[in-house]
């Protein structure tokens, strides 16, 4: 009884973060709350852009919209945590907004990989098949990858946070993260964790493996394709209208891999650094990237860079 008891003492967690550095805490307030605000303007604007401008009624822009609007919906589910985390001297979160903090943003980042999927599929079949285009990514064919891609994620999330959430936490409440991180909250579990592990790793290979291995075939397709054109201007052309995908897919996947395929130091001096820059590097990924998506897309797009054009030129002349 007494066990069974302290297995359900535990509701709420300590995020621990930054909090043995504060110096640090208000370096990084003001710079993660700088790059909250242009992620919010950034994406903001490419979602008006795409839905205000009939040219960009598109495959291409229907998939970029919806990359922007879940780079908001990822960032907002953790930055606002992150920010008064940097204010607040003691770090709290309740048991259920760690919960649904942990499925928002497994569930953003999932679709996130099925999506970039999604775009480089469009991108293989206008290159290609330029003749199929209308056909094979007809407007019934695209929404519904775009809402498959939320869906998969969606439910993946459900399923992990569900598996995680119901384990026994028996009083170590203190997760060394700046939010609830699935992998953080998994080892303060006083439980048998192997289901959770095996469950990771087959999710991780469906939303992170098979994405990949897809954009890389996609993209020698493409590669062999654009080489066959025999004008100069022409692989130019074709090249253009899929490198900002293809910068975003690398920036993407290579803090990933950055972040999970380092290796771990065993001195306890360097393992304390590798800490520190083990969280800042995960806040670059989940900053830094939803960032730098908008400016990839508006500076590598003539499009975008023009439609933006339109809609100021419009709204000035308006007033």
């Amino acid at each position: 009884m007494e066990s069974a008891n302290q297995t359900i003492s535990v509701t709420e967690f300590i995020l621990l973060g930054l909090s043995a550095h504060p110096k640090l805490e208000k370096t990084f307030f003001v710079l993660i709350l700088l790059m909250y605000i242009v992620i919010l303007l950034g994406n903001g604007l490419l979602i008006l852009v795409t839905v205000s401008v009939s040219r960009l009624h598109t495959p291409m822009y229907y998939f970029l919209g919806n990359l922007s609007f879940l780079d908001i919906c990822y960032t907002t589910s953790s930055v606002p945590l992150i920010l008064d985390s940097f204010l607040t001297p003691r770090k709290t979160i309740s048991f259920s907004a760690c919960a649904v903090q942990m499925f928002l943003s497994f569930a953003m980042g999932a679709t996130e990989c099925v999506l970039l999927g999604m775009m480089a599929f469009d991108r293989y079949v206008a290159i290609c098949n330029p003749l199929r285009y209308p056909v094979v990514m007809s407007k019934a064919a695209y929404v519904l990858m775009a809402v498959s891609s939320w869906a998969a994620g969606s439910a993946a999330s459900m399923v992990q946070t569900s598996l995680a959430m119901r384990l026994p936490f028996c009083g170590n409440n203190i997760i060394n993260h700046f939010t609830c991180e699935i992998l953080a909250v998994l080892k303060l579990a006083c439980a048998d964790i192997s289901i959770n592990v095996i469950s990771m790793g087959v999710t991780n290979v469906i939303f992170l493996g098979v994405p990949v291995l897809f954009i890389f075939v996609s993209y020698i397709f493409i590669l062999a394709t654009i080489l066959r054109i025999p004008s100069a201007e022409g692989r130019k052309k074709a090249f253009s209208t899929c490198s900002a995908h293809l910068v975003v897919v690398v920036v993407f996947y290579g803090t990933i891999l950055f972040m999970y395929g380092k290796p771990k130091s065993k001195d306890p001096l360097g393992a304390d650094k590798q800490d520190v820059s083990d969280k800042l590097t995960s806040l670059f990924y989940g900053v830094v990237t939803p960032m730098l998506n908008p400016i990839i897309y508006s500076l590598r797009n003539k499009d975008v860079k023009a439609a933006v054009k339109t809609l100021v030129s419009q709204k000035c002349f308006t007033q």
